[in-house]
């Protein structure tokens, strides 16, 4: 998989918000992006895991730790396709 390099600029005021370092900030962006772009229906539960930089199974996974419920978009998906 061919990948490229996002910079991303983080006031030093959000580190201190969230108590934490760099490291752990950079580590958890991609999940919470992966997260969110699912959420909207931007990203397919595969390409969510992509960008996670976990399986699939583990993405779904995690979408629930985050209130994130992965079957919703997948209903609305074929509700879509009924109406």
């Amino acid at each position: 998989m061919e990948t490229r390099q996002v910079v991303v600029n983080v006031p030093e005021k959000v580190l201190l918000a969230e108590k934490t370092d760099e490291a752990t900030f950079a580590r958890e962006l991609p999940v919470l992006a992966a997260v969110k772009l699912y959420e909207l229906g931007r990203l397919s539960s595969g390409r969510a895991a992509e960008l996670a930089g976990m399986s699939r199974v583990e993405c779904l996974l995690t979408l629930g730790r985050y209130k994130v419920f992965p079957f919703e978009a997948e209903l609305r998906d074929l509700e879509a396709g009924n109406a």
